[in-house]
């Protein structure tokens, strides 16, 4: 018998305010998302899920064959397990209706942040994906990448402060994605 070695930390350690950097990758590297359809369903998905557990997302990239995230914990009992458990099973009951093959790898990665290291580089990380891979020239050209943060008093101060390193303005968002200022040279 084959038994997967647990990579996880501690489960308390995925409960609370701070800040989480998520892949989740299709199984098999399939490239389930090249569709927009499927995109646009998965960001849906995401932005319901993140918002009935608690989470902020900062940044997102849906590349073909994976996820990125980097949520925020917005309440002392968001558990950051249990919302990548429910995004999994929502998402992989409704792929199963149309597919016979699962739709996420069995394990994903992940990091928690520490409280002072930064998001910033962390969130053009995920921006930059399509980037690297040839997919758009810049980062805010890709459709499928950008944020889902909503600026409310239900946030915690470190979340509404923050906002894209390409830009020094506040973000303000457009379908759940940021307008991205043009860089004067």
């Amino acid at each position: 018998m084959y038994f997967h070695k647990n990579i996880r930390l501690s489960m308390g350690s995925y409960v609370g305010r701070q800040f989480y950097f998520m892949t989740l990758c299709c199984c098999d590297r399939r490239q389930t998302f090249s569709d927009p359809t499927s995109c646009c369903w998965l960001l849906e998905v995401l932005r319901s899920e993140s918002a009935a557990r608690g989470f902020a997302i900062h940044a997102y990239c849906i590349m073909p064959d994976h996820i990125h995230v980097l949520a925020e914990g917005l309440l002392p009992s968001s558990d950051f397990t249990n919302f990548v458990k429910a995004l999994k099973i929502k998402t992989s009951r409704a792929h199963h209706q149309n597919e016979s093959q699962p739709l996420w790898q069995k394990k994903h990665f992940d990091h928690i942040l520490r409280p002072n290291e930064p998001i910033e580089p962390v969130a053009y990380y995920i921006w930059m994906n399509p980037v690297r891979k040839g997919l758009s020239r810049a980062v805010g050209e890709y459709p499928f990448a950008g944020s889902r943060t909503q600026m409310s008093a239900q946030m915690s101060s470190s979340s509404a402060l923050w906002c894209p390193p390409w830009t020094s303005k506040a973000p303000t968002s457009e379908g759940g994605r940021y307008k991205i200022p043009q860089r004067e040279e």
